[in-house]
């Protein structure tokens, strides 16, 4: 079994290890991926502080991008030496997938966020010293790590001569947001949209609203340099909820119509009650952010009826073997500058930008392997 260095997380609340593991042998439909670079996302820090159940020690990490070093005998997409993306997991065969939303996979849970083994239970990962296997198979890849194992559904090949570092949060955040406007909410023309919260999710997003023909882009942030940034990417108005009542100024800035569509992307209930209600007749609020277990929202009944919908979104509700080349042609053209948001760290510093992203000094942190 190949060995790797890997960040591991022992135990709920401890820091990120760097430790050496063993890989599994890759079966007919998996690949092993030499990897380049990996976004840190706040799911992995969400995992890392024990508030979602994945089984620890266990590795983590599923922003990867890299460079193949082998595939299974059934592999078709992707052959060593291509460079590649990688993304979530998904079986392939529920009604869900077949019908193209593998974002909504019948067995998404278990194969990306919780179970931390493949679907028949095996695990993907191994303590070096034997002691037994680790939490692995973490959206089908646990990328923090230099070396991972990786499903065929979770590898999307792209251009060689782009930069990995650019391409590694492709594989969630970007997607994300990129994908809730194209794929979810489908701006109309002449619409309004609103952002809350501008992250790498929020910002994505808004890069890909300002790619249509809307009328307006309203970035709604707490931090000032977060906010001139997302006027830097289009933006049309900026909302500082610091200094501003975010709701008094969506009905100035909309003339009281309210706003077509609205993302949530912060997690936090006040702030998605405050979407909802700046819904234009009609409007449609995606709910991005991912507040803690049990969190409710309440909505007056009788606001929705005029059409307003309120639709959860995972993970852009994308095809990723669409959607990533897409993206890619989008950055090659400029019209998709993620590269604005990216600050790059040495994989031996995930500590510090795990803390950085924690902080919101850093918008997408992105490790590097050419050290490790």
């Amino acid at each position: 079994m190949p060995e790797t260095l890997a960040a591991v997380v022992n135990k709920p609340g401890a820091p990120f290890s760097l430790e050496r593991i063993t890989l599994d042998e890759p079966r007919p439909d998996e690949v092993v991926v030499r990897l380049a670079a990996a976004g840190v996302c706040h799911t992995d820090l969400t995992v890392r502080d024990g508030h979602l159940p994945f089984p620890l020690p266990g590795v983590l990490g599923h922003e990867g991008a890299g460079v193949v070093e082998r595939v299974g005998s059934w592999v078709g997409r992707v052959r060593p030496g291509d460079h590649v993306v990688l993304t979530f997991t998904s079986c392939g065969t529920c009604g869900t997938c077949r019908d193209g939303h593998p974002a909504y996979c019948a067995s998404w849970l278990p194969l990306n966020l919780l179970g931390g083994t493949r679907g028949d239970g095996t695990a993907t990962l191994r303590s070096a010293s034997g002691a037994g296997g680790l939490g692995g198979h973490f959206f089908g890849q646990s990328s923090f790590a230099t070396h991972a194992l990786v499903d065929e559904r979770s590898v999307v090949r792209v251009p060689a001569d782009i930069p990995l570092t650019t391409l590694a949060p492709f594989g969630c955040g970007i997607q994300t947001g990129v994908g809730a406007v194209l794929n979810v909410l489908r701006p109309r023309p002449g619409s309004t949209i609103a952002v809350f919260g501008t992250g790498a999710v929020g910002l994505a997003a808004l890069m890909a609203a300002v790619l249509g023909p809307v009328r307006q882009v309203i970035a709604v942030d707490r931090l000032a340099p977060r906010l001139a940034l997302a006027r830097k990417l289009g933006a049309t108005a900026v909302i500082d909820a610091s200094e501003e009542d975010t709701a008094a100024a969506l009905v100035e800035l909309t003339d009281g119509l309210g706003v077509d569509c609205a993302l949530e992307t912060t997690g936090h209930p006040g702030v998605l009650r405050t979407a909802i209600d700046a819904l234009a007749p009609r409007g449609e609020v995606a709910v991005i952010g991912a507040p803690p277990m049990g969190t409710e929202v309440a909505v007056d009944v009788n606001s929705m009826l005029p059409g307003r919908r309120i639709t959860g979104v995972t993970l852009g509700d994308s095809e990723p073997e669409q959607l990533i080349p897409l993206m890619v042609a989008l950055h090659q053209q400029g019209r998709l500058p993620v590269d604005q948001l990216i600050r790059t760290y040495p994989f031996a510093r995930i500590e510090e930008a795990a803390a950085d992203m924690t902080a919101g000094t850093t918008i997408k942190p992105v490790l590097t392997f050419e050290d490790a």
